[in-house]
């Protein structure tokens, strides 16, 4: 809405209680982000709007930026509700900047919408490029970086090694203990010394702030407010016994990560996705956003949510390359809000949920991803998913 335009703005989570999105103007007020409404100070609650989640207008609308991206640019890797990767490969730098805008201009003008684009060669420096152009106005919503410019090591010279994507506070605590407290030192440190004492996707991370593109999606595990869970098919298929299996096990991975970081998700957006480069073959690109009944973590609750919103976007005649499914709105499990109606009975259903979800987790860690699922099919798996290796820039 353009009357909000540089007004503090607030975000509440479906259950009216907390703030879970903030406006560049409500962040510099020092509203911190999962504040209960009710503790805002008097004086910033007269100069703040706060709106409610609308799931179902926030989904159309990353499905729309999504897809005007689509028309203009290489394939996209969607890593949250509001972020994408870009594949960019086979411009030059120079290209890339006068690219870039224009999309960004493209992608404003089409849904009204401001966006900021970092490119870089991993995927890691294009974060740290991207929170660059979105905090820094004269970059203009734009930042290109190069991993060995001069303003690179700049940049990350004086970023804490805990903004980094992916680094926790923790693990930054571990970093600080080795005098290791700026990006340019983590850049700098020895990747065998970092794999030995924090692993293997750390030791990426060093790789990637030196512009090496090794880390995948699935490797960043810290606390996020959105999971996705989708890969590309082994097969094309517009079958729907096909794709009804490939959203129940992606809903069920995204269900266990949810409940890994121990939160519970609001809703659910689950996406299908035609073969990009077959132009022998119809395009459709459709996408759902369900707010879920309740926020959960139950796998059977977000299963059955991820199903009626496949029979909802399914369309007959297309063949369907990538399925994904992704949860959206995401709590702290231990710090939601009681609802004053709930009775005993819901929370009964609650702790034999939360017991029930614990021994599947048990069983699946113990014998393996897949051991325990819920109704899935083994027979034609020509779903399955398959991981191209192909890198983007965000």
């Amino acid at each position: 809405m353009p009357e909000l335009r540089g007004r503090p703005v607030g975000v509440l989570a479906g259950g009216g209680g907390c703030i879970v999105a903030r406006s560049n103007e409500l962040k510099a007020l020092g509203v911190p982000n999962g504040l209960p409404a009710f503790q805002l100070p008097p004086d910033v609650r007269r100069q703040t709007v706060l709106l409610s989640s609308a799931y179902a207008l926030f989904g159309e609308m990353s499905r729309r930026v999504v897809s005007t991206m689509q028309a203009h640019t290489g394939p996209i890797s969607v890593y949250s509700i509001d972020e994408q990767f870009i594949d960019l490969s086979g411009l030059s730098i120079d290209e890339l900047q006068d690219h870039v805008a224009e999309l960004r201009l493209v992608v404003q003008r089409s849904t009204g919408i401001p966006v900021s684009i970092g490119v870089a060669p991993s995927r890691t420096l294009a974060k740290v490029a991207t929170g660059i152009a979105k905090k820094q106005p004269a970059f203009k919503g734009v930042c290109v970086l190069e991993a060995d410019h001069p303003a690179t090591l700049g940049h990350l010279e004086r970023m804490h090694i805990t903004d980094l994507w992916g680094v926790a506070k923790r693990t930054g605590e571990k970093l600080e203990r080795m005098r290791i407290r700026t990006a340019l030192d983590l850049r700098n440190a020895e990747p065998r010394e970092i794999r030995k004492r924090f692993g293997v996707v750390l030791e990426r991370t060093v790789w990637e702030l030196r512009g090496v593109d090794v880390i995948r999606l699935d490797d960043i595990d810290h606390k996020r407010q959105n999971i996705m869970t989708s890969r590309t098919f082994g097969q094309a298929t517009g079958n729907m016994d096909d794709l009804r299996e490939a959203v129940r096990s992606h809903a069920q991975a995204g269900a266990e990560k949810v409940r890994r970081q121990q939160s519970v998700a609001q809703a659910i957006m689950v996406f299908l996705s035609t073969p990009r480069f077959r132009s022998d073959l119809p395009q459709d690109y459709p996408s759902l956003t369900l707010p879920l009944p309740m926020p959960t973590d139950d796998s059977r609750i977000i299963v059955g949510a991820g199903q009626r919103a496949l029979e909802m976007i399914y369309r007959q005649g297309y063949q369907y390359a990538k399925a994904g499914v992704m949860m959206i709105d995401l709590a702290d499990r231990d710090g939601l809000q009681i609802d004053m109606l709930d009775t005993q009975e819901t929370e009964e259903r609650r702790q034999q949920s939360a017991k029930l979800m614990g021994v599947m987790d048990a069983l699946n860690r113990e014998f393996g991803r897949g051991a325990v699922t819920l109704g899935g099919m083994r027979k034609n798996e020509r779903w399955r998913q398959r991981d191209n290796g192909r890198r983007r820039v965000f």
